[in-house]
């Protein structure tokens, strides 16, 4: 095997594609907080500044879960990726360079997912994305129906509905958390 291999070459630059791609996407999902605090904060000020504008409370659940969508499949992606690295690729790699030691191909794939705080970190993370996506929903529609009581039935099925896709979003954010360590 020369380093002249053409099937190496293309699994060396697949890789360099991959890692272009997850980062691209590391920075979106992570943006995806930022932006969602933002539009909570906005608003929240709107609804609470006047009585009359408590229905926006109601635009809370849709935003966190249009965005908690977003930012699950992005992060699912992430995920993905870097599994199909530590899985897949470094595989490939190993079998054509005859390479023996599969830790050391590509080894930050998988260092980092060793390190003895990562499970700790994942639940945090886990923790926080729950309250960013779901929870702040839950609440913004518990703020509505205490501040304004009889409301019509329609608005009451809306909220819901509503809360029964939170609830969906919320397991799906467990599901797809990746508390795993190694490779």
């Amino acid at each position: 095997m020369t380093e002249e291999d053409p099937i190496l070459k293309i699994w060396l630059l697949e890789y360099d594609k991959l890692k272009a791609e997850q980062t691209q996407r590391i920075g979106f999902r992570d943006n995806l907080l930022y932006v969602t605090l933002g539009l909570f904060g906005t608003i929240v000020s709107f609804a609470a500044s006047n009585s009359a504008n408590y229905y926006a409370f109601l635009i809370l659940p849709w935003a966190s879960l249009i965005l908690g969508w977003t930012y699950l499949v992005n992060d699912e992606k992430i995920s993905a990726i870097g599994r199909y690295i530590r899985l897949t690729l470094v595989e490939k790699v190993k079998e054509k360079t005859q390479h023996a030691d599969v830790e050391s191909l590509f080894g930050w794939e998988i260092a980092h997912r060793s390190d003895r705080r990562r499970s700790r970190r994942k639940i945090e993370q886990l923790i926080v994305d729950e309250i960013t996506f779901v929870v702040s929903g839950i609440i913004a529609l518990i703020s509505f129906w205490a501040l304004v009581p009889g409301t019509p039935l329609a608005i009451n099925i809306l909220g819901g509905v509503e809360l029964l896709l939170l609830l969906i979003l919320g397991w799906e954010i467990i599901v797809y958390a990746d508390l795993a360590q190694g490779r």
